[in-house]
């Protein structure tokens, strides 16, 4: 238990929480207190947030408990010198290079502490002050790099011109190096039990990085040691991994991210790129098995959503290359649904679009059968003889799933809306027809009876006289003009009482193109002309577009022709 706090205190010391690490570290020492290795890393967690009163009591409790560690002494003398006990620090460092005479660290900490000081020096303060700073930085291979880099040196002179402003920037690695340089102090661990820590890995695909000194050295195991290697060997992989699935090599690819698979299992970015090759192969069985690896292990280690979505997402688009009919698409849809939970991607919701839309396709396909159709349509002409109309429109609704594009089923389901007083649906199903079959002239003579039935005079003749275009002859189409015209003239005869008159007008208003007459200044002028000025409406007459929406107006009502 104690091994496992310690190794999350590192894990945190290395990702710059070092509150973080200063709990686990002391739920460590809590049940082991006599590793004077947990003391020495929570003095460097202590030191790191300046808290040094904190880090020296632990730095003599590491010296306590093994005086014969040269690394206790170099944690004695940092703490020290955060106080400005400089001759404290002298001491320390001393003792230790007794233990450890070669020991660098310990050197460099005692030439600081020795180095003359005035009675208030700071050696915070004194490493960030003239231009000195930045010839040090501009000396130090390490540093000189950084000096390119325009938010490092805004940082450093906002450092400079502040030195309190430095706890603000202690994640920022280049500015932890840049310190080790500006006080001569090497930010690493020494050889033997006391050992760098190193950043944990990335999850996302970005080539390797050269390692970074850290603030201050952690203490490992050799378990811990040997697994940081396998991490890195790991990391390794999956770029060589990532590499050849680019030049579409994809069985080195795989090869290379099952290697790090075995190196590593706490990544489940290896799965999801070897799920990514699978795909691209098309070997959609392995693809899905790997995704659904990857999900279970991301929710055991608590892996960002996104990671777990992207998975999610991978695999559903797998299932959607495999499916063969209607019900193949569900598992997919459901599994997209399931990717969007965790994270609302727009890729993921494209593909889930699609998904669904592919479906309906396919179920239509599959449920398209023209002789049911047919069959069903039969039975729906019986009900409607027998006045059963409701029992009709079911039996024409069947008919039109198994066949859509039958322009009868269509008509004859206007007939039985129209029947009902259903008569937008009847409209709606009337136009169907026409849009199918533009020929079909049945489907003009719906539509026309439908606007007919709704007192839409005007719209029922130019249904009519649409229809006549394909069948100049037929009666159907010349009676509904018929009726049209005597609807029209009857209001313009003033033969309609107020109420009839007002009905009408209430409903040509709710027609867009009479909103758009009346609302034209220029056909308003027209309209006022024709009341009071005959010279210029006879003008008005010539135009034959001016006419046309006049003639639109009175057959709407609107207008009336004495």
């Amino acid at each position: 238990m104690a091994e496992e706090a310690k190794s999350k205190g590192n894990a945190a010391f290395s990702s710059g929480d070092y509150a973080a690490a200063i709990t686990h570290f002391t739920e460590a020492i809590n049940l082991s207190p006599t590793n004077h290795i947990l003391y020495s890393n929570r003095s460097a967690a202590y030191a790191s947030l300046h808290r040094y009163a904190e880090a020296l009591s632990d730095a003599k409790k590491t010296v306590e408990l093994k005086p014969d560690w040269s690394k206790g002494y170099s944690r004695l003398g940092a703490a020290h010198m955060g106080l400005s006990q400089y001759r404290e620090a002298t001491d320390a460092y001393k003792k230790g290079l007794e233990i450890d005479p070669n020991n660098e660290t310990l050197k460099s900490g005692l030439a600081d502490a020795s180095r003359p000081r005035g009675p208030s020096s700071n050696p915070f303060v004194e490493a960030f002050q003239g231009e000195e700073m930045w010839a040090k930085l501009t000396a130090d291979p390490g540093t000189r790099v950084y000096l390119q880099q325009p938010d490092f040196v805004k940082t450093m002179k906002e450092i400079q011109k502040n030195p309190n402003n430095l706890n603000l920037y202690m994640k920022d690695k280049r500015v932890m190096q840049a310190l080790g340089v500006l006080l001569n102090v090497k930010f690493g661990g020494a050889k033997g039990e006391d050992t760098e820590m190193r950043e944990a890995e990335s999850t996302t695909l970005e080539p390797v990085k050269k390692a970074e000194p850290e603030p201050e050295a952690m203490e490992l195991t050799e378990e811990e040691r040997e697994k940081k290697e396998r991490k890195e060997k790991a990391k390794k992989e999956k770029e060589q991994g990532n590499a050849a699935y680019k030049k579409k090599e994809f069985e080195k690819a795989i090869e290379h991210y099952s290697k790090a698979m075995e190196l590593d299992d706490e990544d489940i970015s290896y799965l999801t790129n070897r799920a990514a090759v699978y795909l691209e192969m098309g070997k959609y069985e392995e693809c899905i098995q790997d995704c659904d690896k990857a999900v279970e292990r991301g929710r055991e280690l608590r892996f960002d959503f996104k990671m777990i979505a992207k998975a999610l997402t991978r695999k559903g688009y797998a299932l959607v290359k495999m499916a063969k009919c209607s019900r193949d698409f569900e598992p997919a849809i459901e599994t997209f649904h399931k990717a969007l939970t965790e994270h609302r991607n727009p890729d993921t919701l494209k593909k889930l679009n699609d998904a669904e839309k592919a479906k309906k396709e396919l179920e239509q396909q599959e449920y398209f059968d023209p002789k049911i159709a047919e069959e069903e349509r039969e039975k729906g002409n019986e009900f409607f003889k027998e006045l059963k109309y409701p029992e009709a429109v079911k039996h024409y609704s069947e008919a039109i799933k198994r066949n859509p594009k039958d322009v009868r089923a269509y008509s004859n389901r206007a007939a039985c809306y129209t029947k009902l007083g259903a008569l937008p649906e009847g409209l709606k199903d009337a136009e169907k027809c026409i849009e199918l079959d533009s020929s079909f002239i049945k489907g003009y003579s719906r539509k026309g009876a439908i606007q007919f039935f709704m007192k839409k005079y005007d719209k029922a003749m130019e249904t009519y006289q649409e229809g006549l275009k394909h069948d100049p002859k037929n009666q159907e189409m010349l009676d509904g003009v018929r009726r049209c015209v005597e609807q029209i003239n009857k209001a313009n005869r003033g033969d309609l009482t107020p109420e009839e008159l007002k009905e009408r007008q209430a409903k040509a208003m709710q027609d867009p193109e009479v909103q758009n007459i009346l609302s034209d200044p220029v056909m308003r002028q027209v309209l006022v002309d024709f009341q009071e000025n005959p010279k210029a409406a006879q003008e008005h007459m010539k135009n034959p577009m001016v006419m046309n929406k006049i003639q639109k107006l009175v057959s709407a009502g609107i207008v009336q022709v004495r």
